[in-house]
């Protein structure tokens, strides 16, 4: 009975697709062809789609790591995590020693001891939001090599640590903005007055730097104005008081584009005479790669574009090219700019490696580099001797 039942189920279903086949029969068959498209074998291991199931109790490191299959900026956002965890987790002892080792770079300790040197850039906007804390959590526990910013991206520091910046909304209207004396920076809102207290503690600094020019013949550049300044600060809140203690460089080739500038303008009319070389940072940023041999390695980590982007990658163009490279922020590559290229133009110049994996991931920086640092640096970063 059971194998009549069997017999007949199969019947039926070669009566069924003999059916669907007759049915489609009067189907035009270039149309049939292209729709019903035979697709290759998929190779073994790819990865499918699959999200966070919220079912059951909540488990964010594991929500988290489901971005990676998640699809879109998340599964680029995942592509970073593995990026930067590559920066971190690399040794000179992961070479193969060959002729051209050096003697010193033979021994076992030193080769286990010796990291990637990481570059970590960022626009002004991302200090003036809470993104400054976790670049201060990276700079304090010397997690960063050198640091890249614009003048706002330093004075702004400061000035948090003189008065506060305000939650606001996109929405708020310039003019009547203006008419109170605050300044908008995306939903976020700056008192005019921070900047008068930004000038009152910044000027009498400038006067010393300027007494000092005049009097030991030093010369300034933008790397040391912004050490002094972080030494002067004296705030633990401070991203570039950290800097100054940990001895990590911080480099601004548009340090005159701010209210830094402002006070330079200002001061100049007042006290004038202080010099500010830029030559020598550019030098010597360049020489922070540069001096970089291979199989020794850099990693970039940029947020945002415009010319921490710019400056550091090219500064990796001295070696060419830097070993790994992320990138956060919403810029497009249509208009030709530097901000929204991809890291594939970066490599046509040699500012990225061809042999690296670089990710670019479209999103706002201040949602995706707190969930960066989480999944890397505080996660898998090992404390330096």
């Amino acid at each position: 009975r059971r194998l009549t039942l069997v017999s007949r189920s199969h019947l039926e279903e070669k009566h069924k697709m003999s059916t669907i086949l007759n049915d489609l029969s009067a189907v035009p068959d270039g149309a049939l062809d292209a729709v019903l498209l035979k697709s290759v074998e998929m190779p073994e291991g790819t990865p499918t789609v699959r999200g966070y199931d919220f079912e059951g109790p909540l488990d964010l490191q594991k929500m988290l790591d489901c971005m990676m299959t998640s699809g879109y900026q998340a599964t680029q956002f995942g592509r970073c995590v593995d990026e930067v965890n590559r920066m971190l987790k690399w040794r000179l002892s992961d070479e193969p020693i060959d002729d051209t080792t050096d003697e010193e770079e033979r021994d076992p300790a030193y080769r286990a001891s010796l990291r990637c040197k990481i570059f970590l850039g960022f626009t002004s906007n991302l200090i003036s939001s809470g993104v400054r804390e976790q670049l201060r959590y990276l700079v304090k526990n010397k997690m960063i090599d050198v640091l890249v910013t614009t003048a706002g991206g330093v004075e702004e520091d400061f000035i948090k640590c003189l008065a506060p910046t305000y939650l606001g909304d996109f929405a708020l209207k310039g003019a009547e903005l203006r008419k109170q004396g605050l300044n908008r920076i995306g939903n976020l809102l700056v008192p005019n007055d921070n900047y008068c207290k930004f000038e009152d503690w910044i000027m009498p600094i400038l006067d010393a730097m300027k007494k000092e020019q005049d009097e030991t013949g030093v010369v300034w550049t933008p790397s040391k104005v912004i050490h002094r300044l972080g030494l002067e600060i004296n705030n633990e809140e401070s991203v570039y008081y950290w800097a100054a203690k940990m001895n990590i460089p911080v480099y601004c080739p548009a340090l005159t584009d701010g209210s830094i500038g402002d006070m330079l303008y200002f001061h100049n009319f007042k006290n004038p005479g202080l010099v500010v070389d830029l030559v020598q940072d550019v030098r010597a940023m360049n020489d922070e790669a540069r001096t970089v041999g291979r199989p020794k390695k850099t990693g970039m980590i940029i947020l945002g574009g415009g010319v921490p982007k710019h400056h550091i990658n090219n500064a990796n163009l001295m070696r060419n090219g830097a070993d790994f490279s992320v990138s956060i922020n919403t810029a497009q590559e249509f208009d030709g700019s530097d901000s929204g290229a991809k890291p594939d133009e970066a490599i046509s110049w040699g500012k990225i490696r061809p042999e690296a994996t670089p990710v670019k991931v479209h999103a706002d920086a201040s949602i995706m580099f707190p969930l960066l640092v989480a999944q890397t640096f505080k996660r898998n970063f090992e404390p330096k001797p």
